[in-house]
């Protein structure tokens, strides 16, 4: 990569720039420069596999004056442990499509809104980080955009905000899910700990009828398995509301049957 400076409307038109995260503090988007080999070699678009360089920071309002038309986009909504990941990368067809395996920028509007952030400017700055994100890598590509499940309370907002947008809601089999979270130990018990308490906060678990006095007395594993039923509950409801926008998809079908899968999801 050259050293020489870029104009703000030439890193704009080129998708190797990734727009990493939203500084709500400065009102600015980071960006990372990310090649197609770098997303193929890595699970997740967080800093632990980005690397070290230094993220170059444009303020919001330059970014966006300056970015081309967007891409078609799509998603993979998902409740983990679930094969999203492997689905992503294999929809890295170059001039066809490209799979964002948990960009972080819409991680960062769930903590933004968990700190105080109003509606209206979380809607804003999710329309534009989308708008972001969905530039392509070569023409004519589909950018097909899988968030991290922490980001699923945005779905309705993301796909309303989107209209010609279609997603996939993916899903591990109860048992699998919660015997995935057994084998992490205690990191993935502190795991499902964390996402219960942003689902708490999003109005998530209300559903389910468990009194928040009872929130204590569950155990890890109930834990994992509430915050499952959650998504569960979320994607059937929104699955009838989007009709013929949304399919749905079992991980254990995708692994028994992947070439049917993937024509079916193509």
């Amino acid at each position: 990569m050259s050293n020489a400076p870029l104009s703000i409307r030439a890193l704009m038109a080129d998708a190797q720039w990734l727009a990493h995260r939203y500084d709500p503090g400065h009102d600015a988007f980071q960006f990372r420069h990310v090649s197609r080999v770098h997303h193929a070699a890595i699970p997740f678009l967080t800093d632990e596999h980005l690397g070290e360089d230094a993220p170059l920071t444009l303020r919001r309002s330059d970014a966006i004056a300056e970015t081309p038309a967007s891409a078609p986009i799509h998603f993979i909504f998902h409740s983990a442990y679930c094969c999203s990941t492997l689905l992503a990368a294999a929809l890295d067809i170059p001039g066809t499509a490209m799979g964002l395996k948990e960009p972080v920028l819409l991680n960062d509007l769930i903590g933004w809104r968990h700190r105080g952030a109003q509606g209206p400017q979380v809607a804003r700055v999710l329309d534009e980080g989308m708008h972001l994100l969905a530039r392509p890598m070569e023409a004519g590509e589909t950018v097909i955009v899988k968030p991290s499940n922490i980001v699923n309370p945005l779905i309705s907002a993301m796909m309303g905000m989107r209209p010609q947008a279609r997603a996939l809601f993916l899903h591990a089999p109860l048992n699998a899910y919660l015997a995935s979270i057994a084998r992490k130990g205690m990191w993935g018990r502190l795991w499902v700990r964390d996402l219960f308490g942003k689902f708490m906060r999003e109005g998530m678990l209300a559903p389910l009828g468990i009194a928040p006095d009872q929130y204590l007395a569950l155990t890890d594993i109930q834990i994992a398995a509430a915050g499952w039923l959650a998504q569960q509950y979320q994607f059937q409801t929104l699955a009838r509301q989007l009709g013929d926008r949304v399919a749905t998809l079992n991980s254990e079908t995708l692994i028994a049957h992947p070439t049917e899968s993937l024509k079916a999801l193509a």
